[in-house]
């Protein structure tokens, strides 16, 4: 089953394991020592992830790490995109306001 990318980032959990990763490369167990949570719970968040195509597993040796995966990142900043312009449009006109008062 293939989850919504979006629905995966709205759990704050989900957030900081994305944040984590972001940096390097790291096992279940790794993550896990971040939480105060179950490694269980922290192995579901991880499947999320993974259905989401977030993070992908990487077997080394007898160990998995999880990597962020670059790609579904994308999607989720070209959706915001959109907002961000809106935004910057927003505080361009703040700053047209605020320069006007200024000079009064």
């Amino acid at each position: 089953m293939r989850r919504d990318v979006f629905q995966a980032i709205a759990d704050p959990t989900r957030r900081a394991i994305i944040s984590l990763i972001a940096l390097q490369a790291m096992t279940p167990n790794a993550i896990a020592l971040h939480f105060d949570t179950s490694r269980q719970a922290i192995s579901k968040h991880l499947k999320i992830l993974s259905e989401c195509e977030l993070i992908k597993a990487k077997q080394e040796g007898r160990e998995i790490y999880y990597e962020l995966e670059i790609k579904r990142m994308k999607e989720i900043d070209k959706w915001l995109e959109q907002f961000r312009k809106i935004w910057e449009n927003k505080f361009s006109q703040l700053d047209d306001v605020l320069k006007k008062l200024k000079q009064k």
